[in-house]
């Protein structure tokens, strides 16, 4: 039996699968919270491995993106089908890391808000930042992983291995979806990725940001079935 499994990004939980979920049913999808238990995105994809046996179906966003990488790395022949939404196949940069470890900082002496709060511009479109509710569940989540968990998975971001390695060697069916006003993971990225694995699908989602899951659940959960027929 192959499972059907979402990975959240760093920091989220099942809401901003919440539509992905209702949509799929059919394929009765699980949403992993491996990121929450692990210090780093190997020891995140070990357990994701460990706790579903069997083949696997992997769609991940963002840094869930990354632990999908990491679990086609580690076990190539039980991935049926990876889908990599809004995320980077490289290694942390110099700039990144220290604007993570700046965060990192902030985190340490209890300034969540002051960091999140501002990252609403970067993480959605204009045209979805002005949305209230959606902007007010996107900052419940991430608020509610609390410090703790935001350093942490920012330090297991910084020390994400480079998947451009391995990724050349991928055989199952790959799915790559964008925003393409995507600042977090820009579109560069995703489209680096389909570059490097010849029977790769691209998907660019129209005035969408980083968060295309919850931005535009309809482009996107009609792009995840239709991938998903296909591989039936």
């Amino acid at each position: 039996m192959t499972t059907l499994v979402l990975l959240p990004g760093l920091a989220a939980d099942e809401t901003m699968w919440r539509s992905q979920v209702a949509a799929l049913a059919r394929w009765r999808p699980i949403v992993t919270d491996v990121h929450v238990r692990n210090a780093s995105i190997p020891g995140m994809a070990a357990a994701l491995l460990a706790e579903h046996p069997g083949d696997l179906l992997l769609v991940g966003a963002s840094m869930g993106g990354m632990v999908a990488m990491e679990a086609a790395r580690q076990a190539p022949e039980r991935i049926a089908g990876l889908a990599l939404l809004g995320t980077n196949a490289h290694a942390e940069t110099p700039v990144m890391r220290r604007l993570r470890e700046e965060a990192i900082v902030m985190f340490e002496q209890g300034r969540v808000a002051e960091v999140i709060e501002p990252n609403v511009e970067l993480a959605f479109h204009p045209d979805q930042a002005g949305n209230p509710a959606l902007v007010a569940a996107y900052l419940e989540f991430v608020v509610r992983a609390g410090a703790a968990q935001l350093i942490r998975q920012n330090r297991a971001v910084i020390s994400r291995p480079d998947a451009r390695v391995h990724l050349p060697g991928l055989k199952c069916p790959l799915l790559v979806m964008c925003g393409d006003s995507d600042r977090l993971a820009p579109p560069e990225k995703s489209k680096e990725i389909a570059a490097l694995v010849p029977h790769a699908q691209l998907v660019m989602v129209p005035q969408c940001g980083h968060m295309l899951t919850m931005e535009k659940p309809e482009i996107v959960n009609a792009a995840l079935a239709a991938w998903l027929e296909r591989l039936a």
